[in-house]
C-alpha cells in the first residue's frame, strides 16, 4: 500500500529532494532501500562495507534511550531513486510506492538504517520511531555516486581507497554519461584520471599471477581473510601518484598508456623481489610501505636509464640494480641484501628521511661508472621500448 507523508519539496539547482519523517516500520517494508556496496571486481556499487559493530552501538542506544523516551537521531538519512514520487504541490503531500519506483538507493545513512532495523527488531516498540529523511528523485545511478562522494568528502571523512575507486570510475564515465557539478578539487582529480590509471596498475600487480605483488594489495572494501595482504590500496595508489605517475618520470609520459605502464612496473618488482627476497618469505618489508616508498622514489632514475636503453625488461632493470648495489658507499651496501628487508630487520625502521637518503645512494651508485652499458649486459634482443 503506498506511503503519503507531508514533505517539503526543495529545490538546489537541478536537484529536487523531498524532506519528510517515517517511522521504522517504513523503513522496514519489503524492498522499501537497497545498500549498493562497492564491489571492485563488478564495477559496481559506491557504498562502503557496513561495519555491524558501529550499528549495533547505535541500536544499543536507541534501545536504551527509548524505554526513557530520549533517544534522539536528528540528522536526515539520504535516500534516491532515479524516478520521479507524485507530490501534491497543494497539499504538500509525497506519496511513495516502492512497488512502482523500486527500493531506494541509500546515499548516506546506511549505518543509522541498520541500527534503528536492528532496535526495532528487538523492541518492536521502535517501529513507530521516526527519522527525518531526505529524498532526492529523478537522480541517475551515476549522480547518486557523486552525491554519494560529496557528502562523505566535503562533510565527514570516507576512507581514501573508496575515494580512489569513485573518481577512477568518474573519470571512466566523463565522456559517456553526464555527471553533476562536482567540487572543484574532486573534478581536478577527474579530469586528470590519475585514480583511474593508479588503479588499473595496483589491479593488475594484485591480480597477475606472476606479479610479485600478486594477492597482497588489500583492494577497498575487500576482507583479507587468507592474511596475505601487506598494503592496502589506499597506500599503493597514494604511492603511485606522488612518485611514478609525475612529469619527472619518463614513464608518465603522452606516449605512456596504461597497459605499457601496467608491464613495466610489474617486470620493475619482479625484478626487485628476485634480487632481494629470499624464496618463501612472504613478509619481507620490500611489500611494505617502506619498500614501496623507496624503490617508487628510485623508478625515476631507473626508468630514465631504462628508457635511454630502449628496454624494460626484467633482465634489465636487474643488471641495472645489481650494478647500482654494487657500488654503493660501504654505509648503504646493507639495502642490497635480502637480510636488511626481513621483517624486524633495519628497512622496518626507516623514517622518510632516511628512504629518500637510500634512493638517492642508488640513484647515485647507478652512475657511478660512464661506461656501463644496460643495454649489452642484458637480453640481446632489444626491441623498441621491450618490456
Amino acid at each position: 500500500m503506498p506511503l503519503e507523508r507531508p514533505a517539503a519539496k526543495i529545490k538546489q539547482g537541478n536537484l529536487v529532494l523531498y524532506t519528510t519523517s517515517l517511522r521504522v516500520a517504513d523503513l522496514r517494508r519489503p524492498n522499501f532501500y537497497a545498500i549498493e556496496t562497492l564491489d571492485v571486481d563488478e564495477g559496481t556499487g559506491y557504498q562502503r562495507v557496513l561495519n555491524e559493530a558501529r550499528a549495533k552501538r547505535l541500536a544499543d542506544y536507541l534501545l536504551d534511550g527509548h524505554k526513557a523516551l530520549e533517544a534522539f537521531l536528528p540528522t536526515s538519512i539520504f535516500l534516491a531513486t532515479d524516478m520521479l514520487l507524485p507530490f501534491d504541490e497543494e497539499k504538500n503531500l509525497l506519496t511513495i510506492d516502492e512497488s512502482k519506483t523500486g527500493a531506494f538507493n541509500v546515499v548516506d545513512g546506511q549505518h543509522r538504517l541498520r541500527g534503528l532495523v536492528l532496535a526495532a527488531e528487538k523492541d518492536p516498540a521502535l517501529n513507530e520511531f521516526q527519522v527525518p529523511v531526505n529524498i532526492a528523485v529523478g537522480l541517475s545511478k551515476v549522480s547518486q555516486m557523486a552525491h554519494f562522494l560529496i557528502v562523505n568528502t566535503t562533510q565527514k571523512a570516507v576512507d581514501k581507497a573508496i575515494e580512489q575507486q569513485i573518481v577512477a570510475r568518474l573519470t571512466e564515465m566523463i565522456d559517456f554519461e553526464k555527471t553533476p557539478v562536482l567540487p572543484k578539487w574532486i573534478q581536478r582529480q577527474v579530469d586528470k584520471g590519475e585514480d583511474a590509471r593508479a588503479l588499473a596498475i595496483v589491479g593488475h600487480l594484485n591480480d597477475e599471477s606472476i606479479s610479485a605483488w600478486c594477492g597482497k594489495i588489500r583492494m577497498a572494501n575487500m576482507d583479507d581473510e587468507s592474511g596475505e595482504a601487506t598494503i592496502n590500496q589506499k597506500s599503493f595508489v597514494t604511492s603511485l601518484k606522488k612518485l611514478v605517475l609525475t612529469p619527472s618520470n619518463p614513464i608518465s609520459g603522452p606516449n605512456w598508456d596504461t597497459e605499457r605502464q601496467k608491464k613495466v612496473l610489474s617486470n620493475y618488482w619482479r625484478a626487485i623481489s628476485d634480487l632481494l627476497v629470499e624464496p618463501g618469505d612472504e613478509t619481507s618489508v620490500i611489500f611494505k610501505t617502506n619498500g614501496l616508498h623507496l624503490f617508487h622514489s628510485l623508478s625515476p632514475a631507473i626508468f630514465t636509464r631504462l628508457a635511454n636503453d630502449r628496454t624494460f625488461t626484467v633482465d634489465a632493470i636487474k643488471v641495472l640494480l645489481k650494478h647500482a648495489f654494487e657500488n654503493l658507499p660501504t654505509e648503504y651496501l646493507a639495502v642490497s641484501s635480502p637480510a636488511f628487508w626481513k621483517r624486524g630487520s633495519q628497512a622496518s625502521g626507516l623514517n622518510q628521511a632516511a628512504i629518500r637518503k637510500y634512493a638517492t645512494a642508488v640513484a647515485t651508485a647507478m652512475h657511478a661508472s660512464p661506461d656501463f652499458d644496460g643495454v649489452a649486459l642484458c637480453d640481446p634482443v632489444n626491441l623498441p621500448l621491450s618490456v
